[in-house]
């Protein structure tokens, strides 16, 4: 049985090393002053992913940073700029990428990958981007490895397994990326700087600062190596399985610094849940044939318990979700049982039956009710791909989210302008948010007319 003993690491590292707290500070602070992202808490994300990268080998599992953005010039580049010089080791990879590329780089030694334009890189008719994803994909854990052939002396050729682990950075304008791949990622998406709230990235004047900062961070990790190896940390319910494996790594970083970063991370976790909870239920995430017929059939099974003919599930089907079941399905026609029979079996292990021997062929209510019960799947009458469809966590987020028609755009018309965000913390105007002792004040801020 594992032992929780996050608080008590924190009480006895803050002893001896005061300074993990006030580096992730000062990390969220160095990306506050260059970064406009649309979610305040993605600057604390990046910083605690960046630290992560210096400890990748004790944590074990790295999760994916994606930085996204609906339109161009967002600050995807700046971003890049400012994780090459702070991550561990890292590279920056601008052009399409040779699928031998990226395991030659990190069999040699751990480096923090960073892909430029991966809507371009990895698009889905792209030749190499098969390769390329089963490595992003593979590398998120330790130990993961790749199959190539080696020129050996004497010019001939050997099989040897190439390391796939390591931090990587997916950067593009809505990259088109598959739910795999996906579930690795953790997403940040940036905005348009239209208020200049955020500092220019001047490396002549900036880069010997960038250093020092780096080299805190590595001190950082060397000092806190063995403690973060296995250490058992407690998270958010919910965050079980893929969603452990990418926010557990973070989260150890976050205790091993101690102050409020627990708490911190935490939020992210929850956050990142929710989002990922509202993205199934309103159908951002498409859902396997299997798993569409398991929710369609938990809404339409009739109110008994004895056996319910095929071809009467099938009508049920049609007449519920015509668009889906019905002839003008993707599928070109209606549903058959036999298509039916072997959705069931691959997705539940359910087969139909025939009692006695006698009679059409169907199916048992209780021969589903386990698989429903374990996927949550609901029996209302909520109608098919409407928010909380498969389940209840998060549809109420996305119902508010059409009500008040978010991100709605009319075609045509002029771009609203977007009022600058007054970002708040250390040496910061509470008024405009403009960083004091390098920025000064806005011009129409009053406390800066004072």
């Amino acid at each position: 049985m594992t032992v929780d003993r996050s608080d008590e690491l924190v009480e006895w590292y803050a002893e001896d090393n005061p300074d993990g707290a006030q580096l992730l500070d000062d990390v969220e602070a160095w990306f506050r002053r260059f970064i406009c992202v649309t979610d305040d808490g993605d600057l604390a994300l990046l910083a605690v992913w960046t630290v992560h990268t210096h400890l990748v080998t004790e944590l074990r599992t790295t999760p994916r940073l994606q930085l996204d953005s609906t339109v161009p010039e967002s600050g995807k580049t700046t971003v890049l700029d400012h994780l090459y010089r702070l991550c561990w080791r890292a590279i920056l990879v601008a052009s399409p990428p040779s699928p031998a590329l990226i395991p030659r780089l990190l069999d040699q030694e751990i480096r923090t990958v960073e892909i430029d334009e991966v809507d371009r890189v990895l698009r889905p008719d792209g030749p190499a981007t098969p390769d390329l994803l089963s490595i992003i994909n593979s590398g998120y854990r330790l130990g993961a490895t790749r199959p190539a052939l080696v020129p050996v002396k004497g010019g001939g050729w050997e099989a040897k397994e190439m390391s796939t682990f390591g931090p990587v950075v997916l950067s593009g304008n809505a990259p088109n990326l598959p739910d795999d791949t996906r579930s690795r990622i953790i997403r940040i998406l940036l905005m348009p700087d239209y208020g200049n709230v955020t500092e220019d990235s001047d490396w002549e004047l900036i880069e010997d600062e960038a250093q020092r900062l780096h080299d805190r961070i590595a001190a950082f990790a060397d000092a806190v190596r063995e403690l973060v190896a296995g250490l058992a940390v407690e998270l958010p319910d919910g965050c079980v399985r893929r969603a452990k494996e990418k926010w557990r790594p973070l989260k150890r970083v976050a205790v091993a610094a101690g102050g409020d970063w627990p708490a911190v991370v935490d939020s992210l976790i929850k956050r990142g849940l929710a989002e990922d909870q509202a993205e199934r239920d309103a159908g951002l995430r498409a859902l396997p044939p299997g798993m569409v017929l398991l929710a369609d059939l938990r809404k339409v099974w009739p109110d008994r318990d004895d056996l319910v003919p095929t071809g009467e599930l099938i009508n049920l089907l049609v007449q519920h979700n015509p668009d889906y079941w019905g002839p003008s399905s993707p599928y070109g026609k209606s549903i058959t049982p036999t298509r039916l029979g072997k959705l069931l079996t691959q997705a539940a292990k359910v087969t139909s039956q025939r009692p006695g021997g006698r009679g059409p062929r169907g199916y048992l209510r209780k021969q589903l009710t386990p698989v429903w019960e374990r996927l949550r799947l609901q029996s209302s009458d909520t109608p098919p791909g409407a928010p909380g469809y498969l389940g209840e966590p998060g549809a109420e987020m996305h119902r508010d989210n059409r009500d008040n028609q978010l991100h709605r755009v009319e075609p045509g018309a002029p771009p609203k302008p977007i009022p600058p965000p007054i970002i708040t913390g250390p040496g910061r105007c509470t008024e405009c948010g403009f960083h004091i002792q390098t920025q000064g004040h806005r011009d129409d801020c009053s406390a800066g007319a004072a």
